[in-house]
């Protein structure tokens, strides 16, 4: 199978939670909501959608192992691994902010190869797979062209359990409040990332991320011809819990702004 047949069928696997997390909004009791930890959030319908999920990319491709947030598959690493958040945006679907998504991206060997994040309530599927350009429901995006900080619009993401580097954190939102049209704060790493890829937002960065927040996105603006990487420069932002996404016009402009702070 190649990879835009995978991307197309997971995306359709996608869009069938996506499809569940809309008809349960607004449903579900304070008494079906779990804190796996401090403002970590989970209730039965994150853990239906990973089912579904999981079921859905098994039958899709058998050899693949699975990374996801819920775990409710056993995490194994394997050279193809699916790597799943059924619910990115937990705790403003709890409350019924109208900004999470289904995010499934597919990792072969070291690199990601699929990346889907499906914004549920704008019906918006944005996808991608390797060396085949990023798109939202059948139209072909790219990252914005802004090339001038004073005219970026930034995302971020703030901090809610790890308050470790927090000191830092508020040095970067200043510098960048000071010299940007502003900073948003959407409540789901996912959908910021699309909003990258597609132009909306020029920038976007965060610490305390985990995999599942953001390995479709990191294709997705690859793929919209952006850039990706973490505080220091590099390329460790799978795993590193850091990200730094950006125009390539901007790119080099706002990583001084955060390693400033983050140093």
């Amino acid at each position: 199978m190649t990879y835009k047949h995978l991307c197309t069928e997971a995306a359709m696997i996608a869009l069938r939670a996506g499809d569940f997390l809309h008809r349960e909004l607004g449903k579900v009791s304070g008494l079906s909501i779990e804190e796996k930890s401090f403002n970590q959030l989970v209730s039965y319908v994150d853990r239906q959608a990973e089912e579904m999920l999981v079921e859905g990319l098994r039958a899709l491709l058998p050899e693949a192992t699975f990374l996801t947030e819920e775990a409710t598959v056993v995490a194994e690493d394997g050279e193809w691994q699916w790597i799943i958040d059924p619910l990115d945006g937990t705790t403003n679907f709890l409350h019924e902010v109208p900004v999470f998504a289904v995010s499934v991206a597919l990792k072969y060997r070291r690199e990601i190869v699929v990346g889907i994040v499906y914004e549920v309530n704008r019906r918006e599927c944005f996808y991608a797979w390797r060396g085949g350009g990023a798109w939202c429901n059948d139209e072909r995006i790219r990252v914005s062209k802004t090339s001038e900080l004073s005219q970026s619009l930034i995302a971020t993401g703030f901090p809610t359990s790890n308050f470790e580097r927090l000191p830092q954190y508020i040095g970067a939102l200043q510098n960048l409040l000071r010299h940007t049209r502003g900073v948003r704060r959407l409540g789901a790493a996912s959908v910021d990332l699309a909003y990258v890829a597609c132009g909306r937002f020029d920038a976007f960065f965060e610490y305390s991320l985990q995999p599942w927040d953001v390995a479709a996105g990191i294709l997705l603006v690859q793929e919209a011809k952006g850039r990706v990487g973490d505080f220091k420069g590099g390329d460790d932002c799978l795993f590193g819990q850091e990200m730094l996404a950006c125009n390539a016009n901007l790119y080099p402009i706002v990583l001084p702004y955060i390693q400033q702070a983050f140093q």
